[in-house]
């Protein structure tokens, strides 16, 4: 009696390839890895002043930054205060409670940051937060 080496068997496969599997799942990180540097949105080097106490606040569709060299920043696009003022109307028509979030360099001076504020209250905006880091 001779057995039968490959061919048309009735018995089912009782093992599972498993190569295929490993390199679909390299080629999904190796994707991963080329794209995540062109997802990751640029950030703009604020050095904050630091602080102990502080509360963490809310993500915030009115983000404004102030660079060292005076760079105003709407929602990190350069803006002008009258911007910020006009675009903080738009936003306290749309949703009253909006809150402002401000990022200001601990080296630009206060009277341009009290400006900024200014322009965020005059636009009808009632509640702001000024970002910290912790100690």
């Amino acid at each position: 009696m001779a057995a039968k080496v490959g061919g048309d068997s009735d018995e089912p496969i009782a093992e599972i390839n498993i190569v295929p599997f490993v390199d679909i799942i390299l080629v999904i990180l190796i994707i991963f890895m080329v794209t995540t540097p062109l997802i990751m949105k640029p950030s703009i080097n604020v050095n904050l002043p630091k602080a102990a106490s502080g509360d963490e606040t809310t993500p915030s569709k009115l983000g404004i930054t102030i660079t060292k060299g005076g760079q105003i920043l709407l929602n990190g696009e350069e803006s002008s205060e009258e911007a910020i003022k006009n675009y903080a109307t738009e936003m306290s028509a749309q949703k009253p409670d909006v809150q402002a979030i401000i990022s200001a360099d601990r080296d630009v001076p206060h009277g341009q940051v009290v400006a900024v504020i200014d322009a965020v209250k005059s636009g009808g905006v009632k509640k702001f937060a000024i970002t910290i880091d912790n100690k």
